[in-house]
Parts: C-alpha cells; sequence; structure tokens
C-alpha cells in the first residue's frame, strides 16, 4: 500500500511541475545556443531561435575555446544548466555544466586543471562601474555575460537542465 502511496506523490509532483513550465510564444526553450563570434546568446525552440540578446565574453575569447584554468576563454561544446543563484556582484548566475566529458579528457591527457565555474550571468551596475561600461566588451574570465535586464528574462525563461551549445 505504501508503494501506491509514493507513485500517487509522484505522479502529482510531475503533472504539478510540468503545469510550471515558462514559456516564449507559446513554446517552451528546448536549448540555449551561443554564437561566440556573432557576441549572440539566442533561445531555441522547435529548432528557430525564438529570442537573440547580445552577451560580453571571456577577454580571451578571440583565441579559441577554453583549454586551462585561467586562460579567460569561453569553452565552446555541449553542456547543462545545472544550478543558479543571486549574486551581489554579478545580478543573476546560471551555471554551465564545464568542464564536459571531453573537456575533462582532454585536460587530463594534457596534464592540465580544465578550469570550472562557467556562468551565463549578469553584470556589474554601481556607481563606480555602470552597467553601460561592460555590455559591448569581452571583460569576463571565461563566462557569459548579457545586459541585467535580458538576464532576468533569460532566467525567467530558462530551466535547470536546459541544454546549453557553445558555438565558436
Amino acid at each position: 500500500m505504501r508503494w501506491l502511496l509514493a507513485l500517487f506523490c509522484l505522479s502529482f509532483i510531475a503533472v504539478s511541475q510540468a503545469s510550471t513550465v515558462v514559456t516564449l510564444d507559446g513554446k517552451p526553450i528546448e536549448k540555449v545556443l551561443v554564437l561566440k563570434s556573432a557576441h549572440q546568446l539566442q533561445l531555441i525552440a522547435d529548432g528557430k531561435p525564438l529570442k537573440t540578446y547580445r552577451i560580453s565574453l571571456g577577454k580571451g575569447a578571440k583565441k579559441g575555446p577554453k583549454l586551462i584554468e585561467g586562460d579567460k576563454r569561453t569553452p565552446e561544446g555541449f553542456y547543462w544548466i545545472d544550478w543558479r543563484k543571486t549574486s551581489d556582484k554579478f545580478n543573476l548566475s546560471m551555471h554551465i555544466s564545464y568542464p564536459n566529458i571531453s573537456d575533462s579528457a582532454r585536460a587530463r591527457r594534457e596534464g592540465v586543471e580544465p578550469g570550472g565555474m562557467i556562468m551565463i550571468h549578469g553584470t556589474p551596475d554601481s556607481e563606480e562601474t555602470p552597467e553601460d561600461l561592460f555590455h559591448t566588451l569581452d571583460w569576463t574570465d571565461g563566462c557569459v555575460a548579457m545586459r541585467n535586464v535580458d538576464m532576468r528574462e533569460v532566467w525567467s525563461l530558462v530551466p535547470d537542465g536546459t541544454m546549453v551549445e557553445i558555438r565558436p
């Protein structure tokens, strides 16, 4: 009888979570696509971009994918949004699951640390460092940064577990 109660509870949880899916134009976001060369983050549904945002990247972004901890490059490959947090410095932050298996294997082969803590996050905004100073520069240590108003929108539309593809 306990298994029946457990099954009922799990079913209720699954149904209640499914009803809270946030959509854009009636479509749930299936993927976040980052196009480094175009400085764009796109929200993808049904294989098509629904919304595009201007982004800033790591200071070393023009040198290729992230190879080693501290190289200030934004990684390239397939990842997921695996957790999120609010940040005093960067407003809202969504963690990307870097390094993936390929990144870790390459780093092991080369005997280096791959790095980590790659986020999609907002921008500092204070009297000393207004948000507009950052918007058109590549200034991060390897993260993907966007205007705070855009980050709030992405935060509300993209659930944890969403795939992130980062292309050159």
